[in-house]
């Protein structure tokens, strides 16, 4: 029984950041508030170049990857590096806050879904669930946007996958189509995603800029 117990305390130990998660006992119950009442009664978030930029279902794919890409990155870093980890909740967490906020005093959504599809396929199908399930609110700035650029910012400054050229660009091309499947799905204006990527920009110099002075060459790569 005690080789149990000396077993728990070095886990309690090892993953004492785990603490980090309870975060999501106050994401989740106050976005899904959100979702619920913000219904109708919003701020309608429309930028003219939307207008330009065509519907393709095609971009679920990588749209979809993104719950992926989020797991992947902070499962990675919470057993292989633990104030990566750290950094990458402050600056993901930080954001997802400052979005609950923007959403719960300037209500706001979109108007820019298609009422009709044109055609039937699989990736047409997989966007109507999207759409079932995903109310067209509470949009400003995009979090799919802004945690794939925070994705990217934790990979690019992990010292495990600095030298992995594999890791690291395809994390940059996974965080680049995620960021247009956004608006090629009609789920984000385009001021959603330049909201996003102001706000990503602006934690990240609060929380890497100290890192990424002392490692040039690794600050220019991430900006």
């Amino acid at each position: 029984m005690s080789h149990i117990f000396k077993k728990l305390k070095t886990l309690m130990h090892t993953y004492s950041h785990a603490w980090v998660l309870l975060y999501a006992f106050i994401y989740f119950p106050w976005f899904t508030y959100l979702e619920r009442h913000v219904t109708d009664n919003y701020f309608v978030i429309h930028s003219i170049f939307d207008d330009y930029i065509p519907f393709c279902e095609y971009f679920i794919i990588p749209y979809l990857l993104w719950f992926a890409y989020i797991a992947v990155t902070l499962g990675y870093l919470f057993f292989n590096d633990k104030q990566g980890f750290y950094k990458a909740s402050a600056i993901m967490f930080s954001g997802m806050t400052i979005f609950l906020i923007i959403c719960t005093v300037f209500p706001n959504g979109l108007n820019l879904r298609p009422e009709v599809f044109t055609r039937d396929n699989f990736c047409i199908e997989l966007v109507k669930r999207i759409y079932q399930t995903d109310t067209p609110t509470n949009v400003l700035p995009s979090l799919h946007v802004y945690n794939s650029i925070c994705c990217y910012i934790a990979i690019s400054h992990c010292e495990k996958l600095q030298h992995s050229r594999l890791i690291q660009k395809g994390s940059l091309v996974l965080s680049i189509l995620i960021i247009l499947s956004t608006m090629f799905l009609k789920q984000h204006s385009v001021v959603d995603v330049v909201a996003a990527c102001v706000m990503a920009y602006f934690l990240y110099t609060l929380i890497y800029a100290q890192e990424g002075a002392k490692s040039p060459r690794l600050a220019r790569q991430v900006i």
